[in-house]
């Protein structure tokens, strides 16, 4: 996958200041605010800031959290996983494989078949319905 790189300014230009401070600032979006929590609608859950397609809506699921959660990403290829350690937390992040775009974090503690919460923003996802391209 080609990498999309852009400055700061760039990128800016690109986001609204919600999703700039998500994707690329590593935020957080308050628990129980994000527009896809509690959403079922079919089609893929792609990156606000490249359009990378991260989540199937078959995969997505209620886990109580405050934020949107899924099982497994669309492919082995579609993001990345980096330790993160702030906060004094041991968590891992997960960021969009195209663009580093900080998406949420992973925890071992989902249902089956992969028993992962993919815990994600809002902010940090649009949503594209089956037979509609990105937005």
């Amino acid at each position: 996958m080609e990498k999309l790189i852009l400055s700061d300014a760039e990128w800016r230009d690109r986001l609204t200041p919600e999703q700039y401070q998500v994707l690329r600032g590593h935020g957080t979006e308050p628990p129980g605010t994000g527009c896809f929590l509690g959403t079922h609608e079919p089609g893929t859950y792609v990156c606000a800031g490249c359009g990378n397609p991260l989540f199937r809506s078959g995969e997505k699921f209620e886990s109580g959290t405050g934020w949107p959660s899924f099982t497994r990403p669309v492919s082995e290829d579609a993001v990345v996983e980096v330790h993160d350690r702030s906060y004094g937390m041991r968590r891992t992040e997960v960021r969009c494989a195209r663009c580093d775009g900080h998406l949420g974090h992973v925890f071992p503690d989902g249902p089956p078949p992969t028993g992962l919460r993919y815990c994600m923003n809002s902010a940090a996802m649009q949503h594209v319905r089956d037979g509609e391209g990105t937005k």
